[in-house]
């Protein structure tokens, strides 16, 4: 995937902290800063959220802000990993939404939202739609998505078919834009007609898979 810079309109006057703690009072002042961004991005486009917008939705000092974010970005990034369920309980990915489907059928997907792949687990809550619906950060969660789950998916790939690492990758470009793209047109409202195009979608990269 290639680097997408997302800029933000103001940032840090720090440099970067690679460390921050996580005790209960910094992970609630983290929740009330991403609750707040949310809260933006229902109201205006993430291209004008800012920090100072951000402090005065959370009720925070910038000093605050800067305490637990180094710009608006680093929100967007940890927004992002909360929707998509980065997490030791949600592993899923691609190919194992393929292998489910293939052996069970849809049914397993609609009872375990941690088979899903990353970019099909936000269709769960309405809470992020709105960010993932703006089309100013979607090369941004795709990266996201990429980085998380490139090297599993492409080492499945090659797994089980005769592909190359090179081929590997860019069917596994091919197939996260593609999913993107269709959960974005439905939406990301999980209904009968989003199972449907799940299957659909399953039943393809199978039938391409037994060729190669």
């Amino acid at each position: 995937m290639s680097s997408i810079d997302i800029k933000t309109t103001e940032k840090s006057p720090n440099p970067p902290r690679t460390k921050r703690k996580t005790d209960r009072r910094t992970l609630y002042t983290n929740g009330v800063i991403k609750d707040a961004f949310l809260e933006l991005i229902d109201q205006e486009p993430y291209e004008q959220v800012n920090v100072t917008a951000i402090c005065r939705q959370a009720e925070i000092s910038r000093a605050t802000f800067y305490a637990h974010f180094d710009n608006v970005e680093d929100v967007l990034d940890s927004v992002i990993d909360d929707a998509l369920l980065f997490s030791e309980h949600a592993s899923g990915n691609l190919c194992d939404m393929v292998s489910v489907i293939r052996r069970k059928g849809i049914g397993p997907l609609k009872e375990d939202e941690s088979i899903l792949p990353a970019c099909q687990r936000i269709a769960d809550s309405d809470r992020y739609h709105r960010l993932f619906m703006d089309a100013a950060v979607s090369d941004h969660i795709l990266q996201r998505i990429a980085s998380h789950e490139k090297e599993t998916v492409v080492d499945s790939l090659m797994e089980n078919s005769s592909l190359s690492e090179k081929d590997a990758e860019m069917l596994f470009r091919f197939i996260l834009h593609g999913s993107f793209a269709v959960n974005r047109s439905l939406g990301w409202e999980k209904d009968a007609r989003w199972y449907h195009f799940q299957e659909l979608i399953s039943r393809f990269i199978t039938g391409g898979l037994k060729e190669m």
